[in-house]
């Protein structure tokens, strides 16, 4: 892509006034439209250093309302940043739908540098442009304007730009050695920001190539881009999916295995051989607690399960002699408005743990192939690509060392109405009733489709989901403290 393009071209005063002036005033009229749509819109300015990404990024912030409009300089990874998935910060700064983030360079810092690293760090590019693919389309399927812009410039312009920001008092701060070593092997950078370009240009997500050598022609070239990509945005958005729906109609109906009816809910664990295996089960989770912070491994444990099943007092087992300061527990419930401005992933992304941290997780992202698929909270293309999109977030949280067990908590539907009516009985417990749960119960046959299709295609050896047959409470607790057990013993005799 960076042989073909021709950075001679120029642009005059007088053209340049005439096109930014009409440019400015469609890009203003398009951020309004964005925001009427609820479009999300993210600008990412990468490029060879000293091409002008800080001065373009400044002429086109001009351009926009400044209250719906951010700018982040994406710099190396904090301590913080480094202790999370690499896209964690990446996803903690996605725009609220209607609003537009710009980036002084991003994500793909991380594939350069690995890059670099080629003979040491091949494999682990591999996975990095892997994720970030995987991000790009989630992010994009999603509603969000996703624009990329790399600037270019040849090693002359540059050689020439960083010695006048030397010679400035007011600039020389600019003219780092990492430029200058990029100065010096300018072919070589330029080689894998070609291969960058290359694996990461999607019909989704295309690369715009912006000749830099001369400010006036990058500047319009640029506005010129987002224009007609938001423009394009726009028109998508005003679709109402007929044509979607339609082709979908038409397709066959999948059924998966019937993975929970061939679960054995007679298992059970007598009374006196819980106590005692509970009190050295949770004396076990308390020391490897302790080993997790200690070898800084993050744990994600998930909980989804019928109603009534058991998923509190699993989780309250577990955690009982944990330190408080080292864990989580995330009740999730339906998204509030905030949350509903954002990719549905966004909200669970934020609360992933650290190194050496736990989050346990009461209902979790699967909500959207399971509640909001039965309830129609979302369209059937979003529920049906979330499959894909969760497999794929599962894949970054491993691949950055994190231990990711999910646990369906198993009984039937006579012994969920027998605990049903046991907390309707009980004044301590009635409030864990609702009406909301026996309208449910109505749908339980639809439940369990959605429940052994999300278990069918999306059990990995990476992040399995684990079934706990639960219709004797004691010996699901057992499980799910000898299973979390295990893998934790496991991991840590591999390090």
């Amino acid at each position: 892509m960076l042989e073909k393009v021709d950075l001679t071209k120029k642009m005059n005063k007088a053209d340049y006034h005439c096109q930014i002036a009409q440019f400015g005033q469609q890009l203003s009229e398009m951020q309004r439209l964005c925001k009427e749509l609820s479009i999300p819109v993210m600008v990412v300015f990468e490029g060879f250093d000293a091409s002008g990404k800080g001065v373009q990024i400044a002429r086109l912030f001009h351009h926009l309302n400044p209250r719906g409009a951010f700018v982040y300089a994406v710099k190396s990874e904090t301590e913080e940043e480094r202790a999370y998935p690499f896209l964690w910060r990446f996803w903690n700064n996605l725009p609220e739908n209607g609003n537009i983030s710009i980036l002084d360079k991003s994500w793909y810092q991380k594939a350069l540098s690995q890059l670099l690293q080629k003979k040491t760090a091949e494999e682990a590019a591999d996975d990095t442009f892997r994720s970030i693919l995987s991000f790009e389309r989630q992010i994009t399927d999603g509603g969000m304007a996703l624009i990329k812009c790399f600037l270019a410039i040849d090693k002359k312009e540059q050689t020439k730009r960083l010695k006048k920001l030397a010679e400035s008092k007011e600039k020389a701060w600019k003219a780092t050695k990492e430029a200058w070593k990029q100065n010096e092997e300018f072919e070589k950078y330029k080689e894998f920001y070609e291969e960058i370009l290359q694996r990461t240009h999607t019909d989704y997500a295309p690369w715009h190539v912006v000749e830099a050598t001369d400010r006036r022609f990058a500047e319009v070239k640029i506005l010129s881009i987002i224009i007609n990509r938001l423009q394009e945005a726009a028109k998508k958005a005003k679709k109402n999916g007929m044509e979607e729906a339609e082709e979908s109609a038409l397709k066959e109906k999948w059924k998966a295995p019937p993975i929970l009816s061939k679960t054995d809910l007679s298992l059970t664990c007598p009374k006196d051989v819980y106590h005692k295996k509970i009190k050295k089960l949770q004396k076990k989770i308390e020391l490897l607690h302790n080993e997790v912070y200690r070898n800084r491994i993050p744990v994600v444990l998930g909980f989804e399960g019928w109603d009534a099943a058991g998923k509190g007092g699993a989780i309250r087992r577990l955690t009982e002699k944990m330190d408080p300061r080292g864990f989580a527990v995330n009740p999730v419930c339906a998204p509030d408005d905030i949350e509903k401005s954002h990719h549905y992933l966004w909200r669970f992304w934020k609360t992933f743990p650290r190194a050496g941290h736990i989050a346990v997780y009461d209902r979790t992202w699967y909500g959207r192939v399971m509640v909001e698929r039965i309830e129609k909270f979302c369209t059937e293309q979003e529920w049906k690509r979330a499959y894909q999109e969760i497999n794929d977030m599962e894949k970054d949280l491993t691949d950055a060392g994190t231990i990711v067990l999910k646990f369906w908590m198993h009984i039937d539907k006579e012994e969920q109405e027998k605990r049903f009516r046991a907390r309707q009985e009980n004044p301590k417990k009635r409030w864990k009733i609702t009406e909301e749960d026996w309208r449910n119960r109505k749908k339980w046959d639809a439940y369990e489709e959605a429940a052994n299709e999300m278990l069918f295609r999306t059990s990995a050896l990476y992040a399995p989901w684990i079934i706990v047959e639960g219709n004797d409470k004691r010996y699901a607790r057992i499980k799910v403290l000898e299973t979390v057990i295990n893998v934790i013993e496991k991991r840590l005799k591999e390090r």
